[in-house]
């Protein structure tokens, strides 16, 4: 039973992942692309974004695998034969336990480690490209607008950074229009500023008010693109992307990180003890998957008000996630409420295990009676 739980957990672990990371790599593709990044650094920022989105779907995996498994056992009626022999609900639920732990030391891995470095590597890659001013410019055939009133446009991009019919457009002054146009340019850096030659060109310019058009031709002139460009805002460091070893209270860390990212002393407690939730979590959506399969009776009609009933009790538990994350935050004295919606899942998992014995224990102890009463 736990090879079948493992297995399955994998195939819908495969799922899930490969559409949550394509959704992720459209957003990523259009973000990065459209401000002149290469397929290079696309791939990166996906790869980067893969253990987050990991660690996202775990839990919805390994309730979908506990529910499949159940089901084809009841349907197999092989839970019938093990109940037959003397398996309780609570033996049969062994595994399951055996599965769900199995799952939440790889979910600890990801929160713990693998999820905080990824995001910490994304955002330091994040700050060098909205550094890196020729990226935003360097894509053929695509008008770009780097900022209001700007527009830039490259035909074609030698191997060499030979910039071939270049136009440029300048309208950030309402009184006069400005336009470029050369054969060919080149990105050049200045004493930290990034300057655009162009070669072989024509200036146009126009006033409105008079409606009038001057033009000079130019064997070469020099542009400062630095000072078209809006520059970008370096985000500010995060407590996702910290490891959990820099946030534990002995180490000071808790201190250290409210003073580099500005955030209340309660949402790093939160932050710290949601990490090491989320692998009780997964346990428990492997007992509420299993345990609600064992209620009712054999019908033709499947399972499927039980699969339901598992759905509403996984609502159940996220609210109880949002309503103590919201008091964990308020207040960081109250950090155990954290472990509440782990504690509420396998709390509602072991109430159903204990229902679904019941009725087998009474027939037992029934059954002595009847036979005394034939006699």
């Amino acid at each position: 039973m736990l090879s079948q739980l493992m297995v399955l957990f994998g195939f819908f672990a495969l799922v899930l992942v490969s559409i949550y990371w394509i959704n992720s790599a459209v957003r990523l593709f259009d973000r990065l692309i459209g401000d002149g990044q290469s397929a290079l650094v696309f791939l990166e920022f996906t790869a980067l974004t893969l253990p987050n989105v990991i660690r996202l779907v775990l839990p919805m995996s390994v309730f979908a695998g506990a529910v499949y498994v159940t089901n084809r056992l009841s349907n197999e009626s092989e839970l019938v034969v093990m109940q037959a022999t003397g398996f309780s609900p609570w033996r049969l639920a062994r595994p399951v336990v055996y599965y769900g732990l199995i799952v939440g030391v790889l979910m600890s891995l990801l929160t713990h480690i693998l999820v905080p470095i990824s995001l910490g590597q994304m955002r330091e890659r994040e700050d060098e490209i909205s550094r890196n001013v020729t990226a935003r410019l360097l894509t053929e055939g695509t008008f770009l607008h780097p900022s209001k009133g700007i527009t830039f446009y490259i035909r074609e991009i030698d191997l060499d950074g030979t910039l071939n019919d270049v136009y440029l457009s300048d309208r950030r002054d309402p009184t006069r229009a400005l336009s470029y146009t050369a054969r060919q340019a080149y990105l050049i850096q200045d004493q930290g500023a990034v300057k655009l030659v162009m070669v072989d060109g024509l200036a146009q310019s126009f006033t409105p008010e008079d409606t009038r058009l001057f033009t000079t031709t130019f064997d070469d002139f020099a542009y400062d693109i630095s000072s078209v460009l809006t520059p970008r805002r370096t985000r500010p460091a995060d407590v996702r992307h910290r490891p959990t070893w820099d946030l534990l209270p002995g180490t000071g860390g808790i201190d250290r990180a409210v003073a580099e990212t500005g955030v209340s002393r309660a949402y790093v407690i939160e932050q710290l003890h949601f990490r090491v939730n989320q692998a009780f979590l997964c346990l428990a959506a492997a007992m509420i998957g299993f345990s609600t399969l064992l209620l009712g009776q054999f019908s033709r009609f499947g399972v499927w008000r039980q699969i339901v009933g598992a759905l509403v009790l996984l609502v159940i538990v996220k609210l109880v996630e949002g309503v103590a994350t919201d008091a964990v935050r308020a207040n960081a004295g109250l950090w155990p409420l954290v472990y509440a919606p782990s504690i509420a899942g396998l709390g509602m998992a072991a109430v159903i295990l204990h229902i679904a014995a019941r009725p087998r224990g009474r027939r037992r102890a029934s059954a002595p009676a009847a036979e005394g009463a034939g006699a």
